[in-house]
């Protein structure tokens, strides 16, 4: 089969960062594998459902980006390994030993007894905004909510919040503005401030532990050896980031679903029993996640008869997948009633999200108390007007979100 290729100028365009499920759509029909040039580097696109669920699974795609072929390099860049070396970048049987470790700190006990506290931090950012009338959701709400979650997990002290917080959002928003070399560099400086940070953090952890999950990882590493003192920054690290970016995107990506679906947002109000329905379907319909992390092909693999070949880096399209009309009745209609499917918008697999239960609940609590504490809530600009992070950005999220609502 010939092997079809997409130029980046083809696929990361300005009208695919408003809506990129067209362009997924056309894939999934007519090129389900699917070669796209990239900027930085080219990668194989899988879109359909039962495709990307078996991709996800498959040992011959490997996730360990730090091997001997060094593939970070073209995919993070020579700075990338302090902070990226980590579990979601190795194969078993390393990344059963990290995730082992890291599970037990993720315990369900654990994560439940946060709930109080959670619908507080989200009760105390809301009373900021309530008063004024408009807010701009994304930096009053979505972003501090979950970053001050997994702040208080990890045992950052509450000093630090912003300036952590400044740092991950360079990371976050790389790519928005019209100066490629300006954010590389500014991205590369992000990294390393907050590298040495998180260095400096953990040895303070050390001497002075406390009730959260850094002091877990400490004592689990000090007690048994299993991490080592790069792995315990990078983990931290992981847990920081993943913990709050794509829980802030999909509260962006939630709210915005909703007020552009106003007979499902009418469902949900009237029946706020529909919610943990209503985050899996929000999920399905537009997750924060739209390509899952890199894998490189370890040997010359066949999709839909397409040859891989050997080297190769592998993107599957988790969002595409998540609107397969072969899975899914209707799937670019928002239903929040629809019978929970076998979305992927988690993952699959041994990489499936450990922060599952935490995602949930957060995303329950912010989006039920945004509705009760806010109940004519809607854009303050058109929805096509909102300003998206990059075409070419491994995530999709808004860069704001401009409400108003009756003060």
């Amino acid at each position: 089969m010939t092997e079809p290729v997409l130029p980046a100028s083809e696929y990361y365009t300005d009208e695919f960062a408003v809506d990129p499920y067209p362009t997924f759509a056309e894939l999934r029909e007519n090129a389900p594998v699917c070669l796209v040039k990239g900027p930085r580097f080219d990668s194989y696109l899988i879109t359909r459902f039962d495709d990307a669920k078996a991709a996800l699974t498959d040992p011959r795609l490997s996730k360990d980006l730090y091997g001997p072929g060094q593939h970070y390099l073209r995919i993070f860049g020579p700075n990338s390994e302090a902070l990226n070396r980590n579990m979601l970048n190795s194969d078993p049987p390393e990344h059963s030993r990290l995730r082992r470790i890291v599970s037990q700190a993720f315990a369900p006990r654990r994560i439940e007894a946060l709930r109080p506290r959670v619908a507080e931090i989200v009760d105390d950012l809301l009373d900021k905004v309530v008063p004024r009338g408009e807010a701009e959701l994304m930096h009053d709400f979505a972003i501090p909510l979950p970053m001050k979650v997994i702040s208080e997990l990890l045992g950052i002290p509450k000093a630090d919040h912003d300036q952590v917080l400044d740092w991950t959002q360079v990371i976050r928003t790389s790519g928005s503005s019209r100066n490629p070399e300006r954010d590389r560099a500014a991205v590369q400086e992000a990294q390393l401030r907050l590298y040495h940070y998180l260095a400096d953090f953990v040895q303070a952890k050390r001497v002075r532990p406390a009730d959260d999950i850094v002091s877990d990882l400490i004592a689990a590493c000090d007690r048994q050896g299993t991490l080592s003192e790069s792995e315990l920054i990078t983990t931290t690290f992981l847990l920081l980031f993943a913990g709050h970016q794509t829980t802030a995107d999909f509260l962006g990506n939630a709210t915005v679903a909703l007020l552009t679906n106003p007979d499902q947002l009418a469902l949900l109000r009237a029946d706020p029993e529909l919610l943990p329905a209503a985050i899996e379907e929000l999920l399905r319909f537009d997750g924060p996640l739209p390509v899952a992390s890199p894998r490189i092909a370890v040997e010359d693999v066949d999709y839909q008869g397409v040859r891989i070949p050997r080297g190769s880096v592998v993107g599957v399209v988790i969002n595409a997948a998540n609107h397969d009309p072969a899975h899914f009745a209707d799937p670019d209609r928002l239903d929040l009633t629809r019978e929970r499917g076998p979305h992927i918008g988690f993952g699959h697999g041994v990489h499936y999200c450990l922060g599952v239960s935490l995602a949930r609940m957060e995303a329950q609590i912010g989006i039920s108390a945004l509705l009760r504490r806010l109940p004519d809530l809607r854009l303050a600009v058109p929805a096509e007007e909102l300003r998206r992070l990059p075409a070419a950005s491994p995530f999709r999220g808004l860069l704001e979100l401009p409400v108003r609502f009756t003060a």
